[in-house]
This record gives C-alpha cells, sequence and structure tokens, in this order.
C-alpha cells in the first residue's frame, strides 16, 4: 500500500453545536474524560508549537499536568529551546489528537510561567527518578553521549539520593490561557465536524461552525 492509499473512514460519532458546552474549558473536560474512559494510550499528551525569534516554528509532544479556569499547564527546563522560544515570543498552539475517538482539540494562547510554589509542589510528587533527570539534563544542548548522562546521572543521586530533591531554579512550569479553541470530530467523506471558540469580551465565548 503506497502513502496515497492510507486512508480511513471516520463512523464513530458526529458533533453537533447541541452538543457543545458554552465554555470551551468545560468542553473539553468533557472530551478529556471520555478519552480517559477509552482507556487511549496517554490521553494527556499534546503538541506544543513554539517560534523562535525568526518565526521558525517548533514542535514537540509535552504532558498536559494540569486544566481549570486559567487554562492548560505543563512543566519543563526553562532553558530548554521550547523555553528560549517561550520567553522570546510568549504565544504557542497545543494540539491533542484522539485517534481511538478519531477526535481533535486544537488551542492557541498567549503563555505565562506558572508560580515557584505550583512548580515546587509539582516537582515534589513526581517519581524521584524524574527529579534527578531534572538535574541531569540540559535540554536541549548537545551532549557528548550516553555515558555523560549515566554518569551525571550518578552524581546526583550520590548529591541528593539521602535526602529531598530540591527543584532546579530552571525548571518549572507554563500555562496557557486560550484565545481560540477548536473541537475536531472525524466523519465521513471527510465532510468532518468542527466548532471554533473565539474569545469574545473578558468572559463570553463565540461559537461557529467551520468548514471541513
Amino acid at each position: 500500500m503506497t502513502l496515497a492509499e492510507l486512508r480511513r473512514e471516520y463512523t464513530l460519532a458526529g458533533l453537533r453545536r447541541a452538543d457543545l458546552d458554552a465554555d470551551p474549558i468545560a468542553q473539553f473536560q468533557k472530551w478529556f474524560d471520555q478519552a480517559l474512559k477509552a482507556e487511549l494510550l496517554e490521553p494527556n499528551a499534546m503538541t506544543l508549537s513554539t517560534v523562535d525569534e525568526d518565526h521558525r516554528p517548533s514542535s514537540r509532544i509535552v504532558l498536559l499536568k494540569g486544566v481549570d479556569a486559567r487554562g492548560f499547564s505543563f512543566f519543563t527546563n526553562y532553558k530548554s529551546r521550547k523555553g528560549r522560544e517561550l520567553a522570546a515570543t510568549p504565544n504557542a498552539a497545543l494540539t491533542f489528537h484522539w485517534g481511538g475517538l478519531e477526535r481533535q482539540v486544537n488551542i492557541r494562547g498567549s503563555v505565562t510561567k506558572l508560580s515557584r510554589e505550583e512548580s515546587e509542589a509539582y516537582f515534589a510528587v513526581r517519581p524521584l527518578g524524574s527529579q534527578f533527570g531534572a538535574w541531569v539534563s540540559k535540554q536541549s544542548n548537545v551532549v557528548e553521549n550516553r555515558a555523560y548522562l549515566e554518569r551525571r546521572l550518578l552524581e546526583v543521586e550520590a548529591e541528593f539520593g539521602g535526602g529531598k530533591v530540591p527543584t532546579p531554579p530552571y525548571w518549572g512550569g507554563y500555562v496557557l490561557a486560550p484565545d481560540a479553541l477548536e473541537f475536531w470530530q472525524g466523519r465521513p467523506n471527510r465532510l468532518h465536524d468542527r466548532f471554533q471558540y473565539l474569545r469574545d469580551g473578558a468572559h463570553a465565548w463565540k461559537i461557529d461552525r467551520l468548514s471541513p
């Protein structure tokens, strides 16, 4: 089978305007809960897209770690590529792809850092190995070889292994405050259902159906 021949027909469900919550965060939570119940692999995995100072985009998969009225939260190394790009251009996009439900959610908005208290609270509940890894990795920087990482891990384990691991000063959380969200439900004949939420004032949202 060639790439041109790879395709599937989407038949699981439809999406009507009447199905949508007036609040896009509530609508997202509804779909996320359904993804959890469907036991999809890592339903909190999302593509985070950022741009550098020359407006060149880059994307990677990160994990959603919180959603509330403020927006969508995730954690990373502030000195990583995405951290540097968000410092220069604090706007980003998120994409969730739940293939088992034939759904996507696309989100755009502005990004700010979470408080140090929130970052430290989350870091404290991470697995010990992940805490060590945050100290080992100079994320996105060139590394000599695997042996360097393993050597650094031994050094970090020796330094912190006997007690509480502090949160690195260069590590923490971000929250993306959405100004646009799109909910996409696959339909037969590529006539998909797409609904877009756009901010309409401080607390209101305008909902439109988009052509597939």
